[in-house]
């Protein structure tokens, strides 16, 4: 089954709800509508829960959301013994906002920490509270409060968070914008979002689909928790929220 949804968190990340049709159930009960706030599980960050409100006030919770068949198939994946609504139903979606706004904080946390490290990405993890980077580095003496710093520095700026679109052949031109050493981003539609820090990009500019906050000092204090050696040149970096702990 494949029905496309309009995915409004691509305009605009701080939207927290919207009116929306059932278009589709699948054989398990998943919910595609025309359109949606609920990012879907992808790149590392993961999917929005919160509760779709039917016209009589009775709401449905979503436990999680996921892609289908290609990434404009959004599912939203109902808690265990919750009512299915009727194709064709008119309903309201509403994300839970705390938590997705702790993901944007973090996520763009990540984009600050490739900027600081600046190797080759060989993986990602976003959550509200520990995400990871994991980095192919040579030289194991950096050090997590030498990061931290340089880190807080770009928070404290203020530097404006953005996203624009490039083509696939743009990107196919610029492959210095990928900075991750095994996924490459999915090519085909078109076109693909770039996220863009600083005035015209000048901290950072790389191709993500994620949510991320309008600004760096949004994110507030953030700290690496700690480095774990994953392998010979393989370092992976713990990001959390709060002031680095004392020793």
């Amino acid at each position: 089954m494949s029905a496309k949804t309009l995915p409004l968190f691509r305009d605009d990340a701080y939207l927290t709800s919207t009116p929306a049709t059932v278009i589709a159930i699948n054989d398990r009960g998943g919910i595609i509508l025309d359109r949606t706030v609920f990012y879907a599980t992808s790149g590392g960050q993961p999917g929005d829960t919160g509760f779709l409100e039917r016209a009589d006030g009775t709401k449905i919770a979503i436990a999680a959301t996921v892609n289908g068949e290609t990434k404009a198939d959004i599912i939203h994946v109902l808690q265990a013994d919750q009512p299915v609504p009727e194709v064709g139903e008119t309903v309201t979606a509403t994300i839970d906002w705390e938590r997705r706004h702790k993901l944007m904080r973090m996520h763009t946390a990540c984009h600050l920490l490739s900027v600081v490290c600046s190797y080759p990405i060989t993986g990602a993890s976003v959550s509200e509270d520990d995400s990871r980077v994991d980095f192919d580095i040579p030289d194991a003496s950096v050090t997590k409060e030498d990061v931290t710093e340089r880190m807080m520095e770009l928070v404290r700026a203020d530097h404006p968070v953005f996203t624009t679109w490039i083509t696939d052949e743009e990107l196919v031109a610029n492959p210095s914008l990928v900075k991750s050493k095994n996924v490459r981003p999915p090519v085909g539609a078109g076109r693909i979002q770039l996220v863009g820090i600083g005035q015209d990009s000048s901290i950072d500019s790389q191709p993500c689909g994620g949510t991320h906050v309008r600004s760096t000092a949004e994110i507030g204090e953030i700290h690496i928790g700690k480095i774990e050696k994953k392998g010979r040149e393989n370092r992976r970096f713990r990001l959390r929220f709060g002031s680095i702990p004392a020793n």
